[in-house]
């Protein structure tokens, strides 16, 4: 029998670090605290939503403060944090500094690893050839840290999609263009993504999202909430009520009900706050969606599937998820 998945929500206002430090450990109290995630010697990956340096005040980016209140967490478990994700431009530490993480990570010694090296292969019957970086797989504890955001090609981004991070490099860009404009298996692929992963703890970065035009050319707005679970389907499912979003609109999410891993709200438990008592009707979400496949030339596709191909023929290791 499945157990019954949980998300943790509350109002959070500010992100001054004495204040979000308490905001989280409240949030996670109900789930058993930071040590039901992270025993003594874990070696912790923090996955941020690291997208872009380009526009340092839109909150296109989790907040550096969420992520230096979670590794100090970590800390106090036994655990070892470290930072990784793989901007489709730009590295993770560019990306990291232009949004000012570097004093608070610096204040930690918390490392920043570049998602690359050994590609690894999933097991699943349509997307056998989706690859991860070794990096996220090698990890003892995965702690998934997102941004909610609109999005102008999957109508919201959260933590399903932030998982995409753990694709290495620009073959993020070989994925858009195989699924062409199929939305949905685009959002099945994510979905994949986030089942081979399997994050231990999802923790949603939502004081202050990214509404509009997003990932990154809308604006900012004020949510006041942190939301956190160990089932990262469950998470995503209650945000897009809260936001008052059809769940059929957002691939990520429909895929997943799809798949019976989160079919309604009334599947979840939610031992603090409901997602009514933090209901917003007017989130704005993209003027129009735009294709999967950025609407490419041929002669680019053609180059980035030739890429690709030799791309896999690289060694390799199989495996069945974390």
């Amino acid at each position: 029998m499945d157990v019954q998945p949980s998300v943790s929500l509350i109002r959070a206002q500010s992100y001054d670090l004495d204040q979000l430090r308490q905001s989280l450990e409240s949030l996670l109290e109900p789930l058993g605290g930071m040590a039901a995630f992270v025993k003594p010697g874990d070696r912790v990956l923090l996955k941020p939503n690291l997208l872009t340096g380009s526009r340092p005040s839109k909150e296109c980016v989790t907040r550096p403060e969420v992520v230096y209140c979670v590794a100090q967490m970590v800390q106090a478990a036994g655990g070892k944090p470290f930072l990784g994700d793989g901007p489709a431009f730009g590295s993770a530490k560019g990306v990291a500094k232009a949004n000012g993480y570097l004093p608070l990570i610096d204040a930690l010694n918390l490392p920043i690893i570049e998602f690359h090296g050994k590609r690894y292969e999933t097991v699943s019957a349509e997307f056998n050839h989706l690859l991860l970086s070794k990096e996220a797989i090698d990890a003892d504890v995965v702690i998934n840290l997102p941004k909610v955001k609109s999005h102008v090609q999957l109508t919201m981004t959260m933590g399903v999609k932030n998982l995409f991070g753990c694709v290495p490099g620009k073959m993020k860009a070989w994925w858009h263009m195989e699924a062409g404009k199929d939305c949905d298996r685009f959002g099945a692929m994510l979905v994949e993504t986030a089942r081979a992963i399997a994050p231990d703890l999802t923790i949603l970065d939502g004081i202050l999202g990214h509404e509009g035009n997003g990932p990154s050319g809308g604006e900012p707005r004020r949510l006041n909430l942190l939301a956190a679970s160990s089932n990262v389907f469950a998470l995503d499912r209650a945000i897009v009520d809260i936001l008052n979003v059809d769940p059929a609109s957002v691939p990520t999410v429909a895929a997943s009900q799809r798949l019976g891993l989160c079919s309604t709200v009334e599947a979840i438990d939610f031992p603090l706050l409901q997602p009514q008592a933090l209901h917003i009707t007017d989130w704005k979400l993209p003027d129009a969606l735009m294709p999967i496949d950025f609407g490419m030339p041929r002669v680019i596709k053609s180059t980035f599937r030739h890429l690709y191909i030799r791309w896999i023929k690289e060694p390799r290791q199989v495996y069945a998820g974390r």
